[in-house]
């Protein structure tokens, strides 16, 4: 089978495009015949050595996959051949066919093509699991999205919405919140061109901004702080930004509010059931269209350099998927 491999810490275009030998389903396992893998920003680290996870070599990006159930080890009991499934895993989907844990796997309807359903695990998963488990957020609070035309922050601009908030959409060009208004975001701010602290201040009123959804770090984490509710919720999501801010802990004294990591690989790993239960409620959103499950633009697998390049640039709107 062909795989997408990384044999060292490397650039996108040093990736190789190869054959290897087809897994095989060992006892509770299922392989799944890969119809398209979808990536995500961390795949442009995790190549580089720059993640948190360092995958022993040869390892294929790409953590999040959807395609059909080829056949099924001993011990598997709810998943059959045929199945159409989305899946997730740390790394390892940009390749034709996979081995996955059945607690890997959720099953799609008909009604959910494999290019939307590749990627929603990560993005929409990581979402939900913060605006419901730790922002517990409430219909009628107020929201605001940072890098909210990406992949986690339009699930969450989509999500906020569905859950009956008034969402604030922020990013750094006019287009991008343009994008973002046609996804469901009540008011915008281009912290390129506004003051991100008095804008957030200014729409929050003065009661305040309650949840601050933020996968962006860097410069943009301070003035958001300062724009929060009493006792509101600020999600540490991650730090696309580069750059892992420092935060004056006298903003929190003096607000109340709460900072709340945001860590949806490691709540998998601890609460699979929860996770599972998670992503099947997204895939059935996604399938009633109730959630756009955006895909930017769809590459061949030959062509993951430029897919890679494309979210490094910070040219995506929604996702970047791998057809298979």
């Amino acid at each position: 089978m062909q795989a997408v491999l990384c044999t060292h810490f490397c650039k996108p275009e040093e990736l190789e495009l190869t054959d290897i030998p087809r897994p095989q389903a060992g006892p509770g396992e299922v392989l799944v015949r890969v119809k398209a893998a979808a990536l995500n920003f961390f795949d442009t680290l995790i190549i580089a050595g720059k993640y948190q996870q360092k995958p022993p070599f040869p390892f294929s990006p790409a953590a999040e996959f959807a395609g059909i159930v080829e056949r099924i080890g001993d011990g598997v009991a709810d998943i059959t051949v045929g199945d159409r499934v989305m899946g997730w895993m740390g790394w390892g989907a940009a390749r034709e066919y996979v081995a996955a844990q059945p607690q890997q796997l959720v099953k799609i309807s008909e009604n959910l093509d494999f290019e939307r359903a590749a990627g929603l695990s990560v993005t929409y998963g990581t979402s939900l699991y913060a605006l419901r488990e730790r922002a517990q957020l409430e219909h009628g609070e107020t929201l605001a999205v940072l890098g909210a035309s990406g992949g986690v922050g339009l699930a969450a601009v989509e999500l906020g919405k569905l859950m009956g908030a008034r969402v604030i959409a922020c990013a750094s060009s006019d287009e991008k919140l343009k994008f973002t208004r046609e996804h469901g975001a009540d008011e915008t701010v281009n912290y390129d061109s506004e003051n991100l602290r008095d804008t957030l201040r200014r729409l929050g009123g003065e009661h305040g901004i309650d949840v601050i959804y933020d996968p962006v770090g860097g410069p943009y984490a301070e003035p958001a702080v300062r724009s929060m509710a009493w006792e509101g919720r600020y999600l540490v999501v991650g730090f696309t930004a580069g750059e892992i801010p420092k935060l004056p802990l006298n903003l929190v004294l003096l607000r109340g509010c709460d900072i709340r990591g945001v860590f949806w690989g490691s709540w998998g790993k601890r609460e699979p059931q929860a996770l599972r239960a998670s992503l099947s409620d997204i895939a059935k959103w996604c399938a009633a269209g109730k959630l756009s499950g955006h895909v930017h633009a769809v590459y061949p697998l030959k062509e993951i350099a430029a897919a890679m390049k494309a979210i490094a640039d910070r040219k995506v709107m929604g996702k970047i998927v791998l057809r298979v």
